[in-house]
């Protein structure tokens, strides 16, 4: 998305100014154990948030846990938003996303300099096509581009007089792409605003001409449309069923309006609904520069809306239901291997409150540290968000009741709860479930750590259908540390995975057989040698480099001591 004049329109004229409720006297209910999924940081994505080089830093995305990105294709001749040099090439910053834990999909039509794009004729696209899918295929040693986004908001870029309608040149596309790649996912609409009669008319065509996408993609872009996504999404939904088509991941790859897209408060309303209604991943929208983690760092250093995210980062465990209190509202995970509750919030001004219960586990008192984000801009940076209290709770009948007061609108908070003693100093068991997942999937079981595995890690034929868990770990110093795998296989026999961290050789895991797929509780242990800080430990079927892994085998968690 770039600035189009009906939207440059509506910011000069101060009509774009959010408005976030001005009342107290709200309260946003956490209750820890009502669990809505795992977390996977679903809003931590952007659209040409990523360029070569350190713009960013990999020591800043890193905290981010960034979910997803949309890139420009290889050989990008996009100048956006008054660049004067095309950036942020899918296939040149491939590596580095993958060291960040991320996936991409590559925005094919950026191939065009100009936006709106020129069409020129079917045969220059075509053999645009070719040659973008054809890089994808030698690059293989790449293995996290999980989707072609066909064309960006065809609904106003898609030059009809000239190229057709849009769902006859959404089929032509796909079917060309699919001669030449069988395996990467093909996503889209990629529709600026969800409209119902557009997707009906889409996915029929869809339907009925055998290329349907695999992720179907649309903008949340105007203000305040996060009110609005459980009205799209069911709207979606129930589309699907009219026409007996299977359900299909969603993506929002690109949310928040120009005016609202640095403020700290509607990130996290964007967070909370993403995560409620059940979308696999979303990004902000490339309205300014690029290669600047969409905003939240100026000169590669972060600025206050950098910390709501750092904070969604820090989750880990489960995402957790919240009910909000008017315009107060909050996402929330609950980590049950160290009993820490995370609570980001914003939305309401003046003095409010957060309600947590399911707090049982924790004991009988716990340490409450509120902190807030500050309302910088995209030009100012901030070294750190900013302290407001600490203090200890003592919990009746598994709640506490935590007053925030003197809130500001536009910031975002977060309360953290951990035990009031013997608390963790560091993450030690990370979840395969909340890890980065590539061609397999993620299923829930009560014998698991924390309530979730990853299985069907199963493919190995080439980097595009390959199978493998990426687990980023922050580990305190630099030394060998003991890694307990939790596994489960059921095949009668010893599988294997390919280890790898931080880029290194591959070793064999082997995995003796256990009682029953889905059932946890066995280990395997091996010694990992990891740099102080950041590292990532990939586990794999298939990867490249690797001879294939033996055998099946499903992942619960790793644990490092």
């Amino acid at each position: 998305m770039r600035y189009r004049p009906a939207v440059l329109l509506l910011v000069l004229a101060g009509l774009a100014v959010p408005s976030p409720a001005r009342a107290a006297g709200n309260t946003l209910t956490v209750n820890v154990g009502t669990v809505v999924r795992p977390v996977t940081h679903v809003a931590s994505g952007g659209l040409y948030a990523v360029d070569t080089g350190s713009k960013p830093p990999l020591e800043q995305m890193y905290p981010l846990r960034l979910n997803h990105l949309t890139q420009p294709p290889p050989g990008v001749q996009q100048l956006g938003n008054g660049a004067t040099t095309p950036c942020c090439d899918g296939a040149l910053v491939a590596g580095k996303v993958t060291s960040a834990g991320a996936q991409q999909f590559w925005r094919l039509p950026d191939i065009y300099k100009d936006f709106p794009y020129r069409w020129v004729s079917w045969t220059d696209w075509e053999a645009k096509v070719r040659t973008m899918v054809q890089t994808r295929l030698n690059a293989t040693t790449t293995t996290n581009v999980d989707g072609y986004e066909l064309w960006n908001e065809p609904d106003w870029t898609w030059n009809t007089s000239a190229a057709g309608t849009f769902n006859a040149g959404w089929t032509r596309t796909h079917r060309l792409i699919r001669t030449l790649d069988t395996v990467t996912p093909i996503v889209g609409p990629s529709h600026s605003v969800y409209n119902h009669d557009w997707m009906v008319g889409f996915l029929t065509n869809a339907r009925d001409t055998g290329t349907l996408p695999d992720v179907i993609v649309w903008h949340e872009l105007e203000n305040d449309k996060y009110l609005e996504v459980q009205a799209h999404v069911a709207d979606y939904r129930a589309i699907e069923a009219s026409l007996g088509i299977s359900p299909r991941p969603i993506s929002i790859n690109e949310y928040a309006s120009p005016s609202q897209v640095d403020i700290p408060s509607v990130a996290v309303h964007y967070m909370a609904v993403f995560e409620r209604h059940g979308i696999r991943s979303a990004e902000r929208a490339y309205w300014y520069e690029a290669g600047t983690l969409n905003g939240l760092l100026h000169n590669n250093a972060p600025t206050s809306s950098y910390w709501t995210y750092k904070w969604y980062g820090d989750m880990a465990g489960n995402i957790v239901q919240t009910v909000p209190g008017s315009w107060l509202e909050g996402v929330a995970a609950y980590d049950s291997t160290r009993k820490v509750v995370n609570v980001v919030l914003g939305g309401d001004s003046g003095d409010n409150t957060v309600r947590v219960n399911g707090l049982g586990a924790l004991g009988s008192q716990v340490r409450v540290t509120l902190s807030r984000s500050g309302t910088t801009g995209r030009f100012t940076n901030q070294s750190a968000p900013i302290a407001v209290s600490s203090a200890t709770y003592t919990v009746s009948n598994g709640s506490i009741s935590v007053p925030v007061n003197g809130m500001h609108a536009w910031d975002s908070y977060q309360l953290l709860i951990t035990p009031s003693s013997g608390a963790s100093t560091w993450q030690q068991r990370y979840e395969a479930e909340n890890a980065t997942v590539v061609n397999a999937n993620r299923f829930s079981s009560g014998s698991a750590s924390n309530g979730g595995y990853v299985g069907q890690i199963d493919g190995s034929a080439n980097p595009r259908n390959q199978s493998f868990v990426d687990f980023l770990v922050n580990v305190p110093t630099a030394r060998s540390y003991t890694m307990t795998i939790g596994y489960a296989n059921a095949t009668g026999a010893t599988a294997t995975h390919g280890l790898a961290y931080n880029g290194g050789g591959w070793q064999t895991i082997s995995y003796p057989p256990t009682a029953a797929w889905g059932v946890f509780g066995s280990t395997v242990s091996t010694t990992v040698t990891l740099k102080a800080g950041w590292n990532m430990i990939r586990l794999a079927k298939g990867a490249p480099n690797l001879t294939a892994g033996t055998g099946y085998a499903e992942l619960d968690h790793i644990h490092l001591a």
